[in-house]
């Protein structure tokens, strides 16, 4: 018998559906997600630094006790200070070093600023483009975030307002690596995750060219990844699926689905290059082993994502 009171089980069902700061609850922002059911992550709030709503989402920046700064859009966590280098980095460094000589990078989403940080660091990309959807999340982040937003300094960045998938449309065989930094497939960001925008990303590609994209969680959502993957084997010539560790994502890991077009570009699971020593000091997650180790998938994940049979 439950022992919650009528009055407990209404608030509990409105908290889940709500956005921002309606889900502060006794002073701990609850991250409470329908991808997630029967589950939920919770962080200290010290203070509100922002809260709006844009032309496409609620966003939500608070000050937390012990995970520094922490934006939220649509009641989902997508960046807090502490963490986030070890998804920034292996989102631009798995398909960078995967690539023998990138030259030009598009980013789509990623407003946050994180991603193009850690491409700026690679001193051979002489083009970085990055197409947000939502100016609000690069405005808000530039002013609260300012160690992600830090690479919209760099000369080689361009920045464009639109639907990345409009500007694929305008540039064919163009770039030699695309990263998806999407939020989860709910509203806006659920194109992502659909075959047409990989098949959008293919054409965009120059051959030998390399996509990674934000592949969701193989402990919650082998529903999603697998019917992908499976889909996008007959687009790609290389499929592959890797996950990092981070503490403030649903259940604390966050996968990463990486592609290459054609013959020639080769073992992703593999770097082709690795960080001068110089790079290597700035980086606090990624390495050259970190690299070949994110694709070696626990048994479950093998089976049911991969579909191997013979583990």
């Amino acid at each position: 018998m439950s022992t919650t009171s009528p009055e407990e089980e209404n608030r509990i069902n409105v908290t889940s559906t709500k956005r921002g700061k309606d889900n502060i609850i006794n002073g701990w922002y609850m991250e409470i997600g329908e991808l997630w059911p029967g589950q939920a992550f919770s962080l200290k709030v010290k203070k509100i630094l922002y809260e709006g709503k844009s032309k496409f989402q609620d966003v939500l920046v608070f000050e937390s006790e012990n995970y520094g700064n922490v934006l939220v859009l649509d009641g989902v966590i997508q960046v807090t200070e502490r963490d986030e280098f070890s998804y920034q980095e292996m989102m631009a460094h798995l398909p960078l070093f995967g690539h023998k000589n990138p030259k030009r990078v598009l980013v789509i989403g990623g407003g946050d600023g994180g991603v193009i940080r850690e491409i700026c660091k690679h001193s051979n990309v002489e083009e970085i483009v990055l197409c947000e959807i939502d100016e609000d999340v690069i405005n808000v982040s530039k002013k609260y975030l300012p160690s992600l937003a830090c690479g919209y300094d760099d000369p080689r960045v361009k920045v464009h307002i639109m639907d990345g998938n409009e500007f694929m449309g305008k540039h064919a065989d163009y770039f030699d690596v695309i990263i998806t930094d999407s939020s989860d497939p709910i509203g806006p960001a659920e194109v992502l995750f659909e075959t047409p925008f990989y098949k959008a990303m293919h054409a965009a590609l120059r051959d030998g060219g390399i996509v990674c994209t934000q592949g969701e969680c193989m402990w919650l959502h082998v529903d999603i990844i697998k019917p992908l993957l499976d889909s996008l084997r007959q687009v790609y010539s290389s499929v592959n699926f890797a996950y990092v560790c981070i503490p403030s994502y649903p259940s604390g890991q966050i996968g990463m689905i990486v592609v290459g077009k054609g013959e020639s570009c080769g073992d992703l699971t593999t770097p082709s290059r690795t960080p001068s020593a110089d790079v290597q000091k700035l980086l606090k997650y990624y390495t050259s082993d970190i690299h070949k180790a994110a694709f070696t998938l626990p048994a479950f994940a093998r089976r049911s994502i991969l579909g191997e049979t013979n583990v």
